[in-house]
């Protein structure tokens, strides 16, 4: 296998060094990766703005990646997956749909209360002023 993994933080480097230790590893691309992620085995760190869909669709082909994992919450709320798997990639992280369960604070407390989730009490604000009022 090789594997493209988004991401720069712990999380990132955890989802490396787990996936390196499988024989079935050929190589992993940490896009952009950190300086754990560089001392791990099969693993190179490359300079990729997982903002850039077209440019990490075309990361993958050109270099034969057979799954791409997307750590950080903000290229997945972006659409990465969406765009990837658009692409035929194999992808593990969720769309940007389900993303915003993570990404968005205020969406996820909406949802609960929509869907009768037990929350604690929360308000969502868009004013300091409104908030210090509060």
């Amino acid at each position: 296998m090789r594997i493209l993994v988004i991401g720069s933080g712990g999380r990132e480097h955890a989802i490396v060094h787990s996936l390196a230790e499988s024989p079935r590893v050929e190589a992993i691309f940490a896009a952009p990766g950190n300086g754990g992620t560089a001392g791990e085995r099969v693993t190179s760190n490359v300079a990729l703005d997982s903002a850039d869909s077209s440019a990490v669709i075309a990361f993958a082909h050109d270099n034969d990646i057979t799954l791409v994992v997307i750590g950080p919450e903000v290229p997945l709320v972006a659409g990465l997956a969406d765009d990837l798997r658009a692409a035929k990639i194999p992808t593990f992280g969720p769309g940007a749909a389900g993303a915003m369960l993570e990404g968005s604070k205020s969406f996820s407390k909406d949802l609960m209360e929509r869907a009768g989730i037990p929350t604690a009490e929360a308000r969502s604000f868009t004013s300091s002023d409104l908030a210090l009022e509060y």
